[in-house]
């Protein structure tokens, strides 16, 4: 049995297209592996803890087996919680729409939470960075307004998938495939629904051997 952990990144509910499509993808694989656990998190309106002063403070001093204060301790246990918690899937499945060309910022936070030294990635003795989240597959959904087509001058405005993509390989996921949805607003309602239904017949597709 494997644990897939399905990460959403909209806020816009039953509006948002990357959303809708990854719920396709969730729902078949669902079918297609009745067996396996599948939970979601949900950056926005899950529990997700700042890494903010507090927290990086906390860090460094148990980090370094500093003299730490019980409060820093919690916050730090807090930190390593959600880190934990994403290290235990098997799988992972992310619904991402672009944000003013990269990402929304609660999915920003989760990673800037998640990525940390000696539990994601390592520094090797020849100080190379080495990713700690190895062997485990990544289905992404992206959605964007516009298109960011590849070798088009647009591309260089898209951080969305640039981004996502080298901290998820940074952490050691390197077999990702994705899926975008595009454009939802240049076309008209009419085009961006066509371009939704494909999407998530792909999505339902790739799925079944996820």
């Amino acid at each position: 049995m494997s644990h897939l952990l399905y990460i959403k990144a909209s806020p816009r509910g039953d509006r948002s297209y990357s959303g809708a499509v990854a719920d396709a993808f969730v729902e078949a694989y669902s079918r297609a592996h009745p067996d396996d656990r599948v939970r979601t998190f949900d950056v926005f309106y899950d529990d997700l803890p700042a890494f903010d002063f507090e927290a990086a403070a906390a860090k460094y001093k148990i980090m370094h087996g500093k003299d730490h204060t019980e409060q820093e301790k919690q916050t730090w246990a807090r930190i390593v919680s959600v880190v934990e918690d994403f290290k235990a899937a098997d799988k992972y499945v992310l619904a991402v729409p672009m944000w003013n060309f990269s990402i929304p910022y609660r999915l920003k936070q989760y990673f800037d939470v998640i990525v940390q030294p000696g539990h994601t990635f390592a520094v090797t003795e020849d100080g190379q960075y080495e990713g700690l989240v190895k062997g485990k597959p990544a289905a992404i959904v992206y959605s964007r307004g516009g298109e960011y087509p590849p070798d088009s001058e647009a591309q260089a405005f898209d951080f969305q998938t640039k981004y996502t993509e080298l901290i998820l390989n940074f952490m050691g996921i390197t077999d990702i495939q994705s899926i975008v949805v595009e454009p939802t607003l240049l076309n008209g309602p009419e085009a961006a629904a066509r371009i939704k239904v494909q999407a998530v017949d792909k999505a339902r597709e790739l799925a079944k051997t996820f």
